[in-house]
């Protein structure tokens, strides 16, 4: 099963190898990684999407909150959090097929961040399902390159995860 756990941290030097190292050495593997500053420069986000059970997931979440650095962990539900990925990808695309594939990104929600003659590099910002198949819709154009950011997560409603 996959978690999404939300951790505040000080905005220290080396506080993402400690979270990254104590994964390692639970052999527990980390599918997706974002960090970013919060509201407050002093802390930072991190967010994590992980494979494990509920017990592992369990123990991580009891070894992160006595990381030194840690400020705040939560493990989010799927139904209690609100989640995206941002993806560039490029295509070869000759003005023939262009309406096409304006027409695919229209739909998706996906627009078109550069465009040279033979190429359009499509930048779209969504969930991984919903990432995952677009780049399906889109394949048949001949994807010459991908990349792709880290989930990151926040909760749904009025709650908050601060400091």
């Amino acid at each position: 099963m996959k978690h999404t756990i939300s951790i505040l941290v000080e905005n220290h030097a080396g506080v993402l190898s400690r979270v990254s190292g104590l994964f390692s050495r639970r052999g527990f593997n980390i599918d997706s990684l974002a960090v970013g500053v919060t509201d407050d420069p002093a802390i930072s986000r991190i967010t994590i999407v992980a494979d494990g059970d509920e017990h592992t997931a369990q123990q991580i979440e009891k070894q992160l909150n006595k990381l030194v650095d840690t400020i705040k962990v939560r493990t989010l539900s799927p139904e209690e959090l609100l989640s995206r990925e941002l993806q560039l990808i490029k295509i070869s695309a000759v003005p023939s097929q262009r309406n096409e594939v304006l027409a695919i990104c229209n739909i998706m929600g996906a627009k078109i961040a550069d465009i040279t003659p033979t190429t359009l590099t499509i930048e779209i910002s969504d969930t991984t399902p919903n990432l995952t198949k677009f780049q399906e819709l889109i394949s048949g154009y001949g994807i010459k390159e991908i990349v792709r950011t880290g989930t990151i997560a926040i909760q749904k409603g009025a709650e908050t995860i601060r400091k």
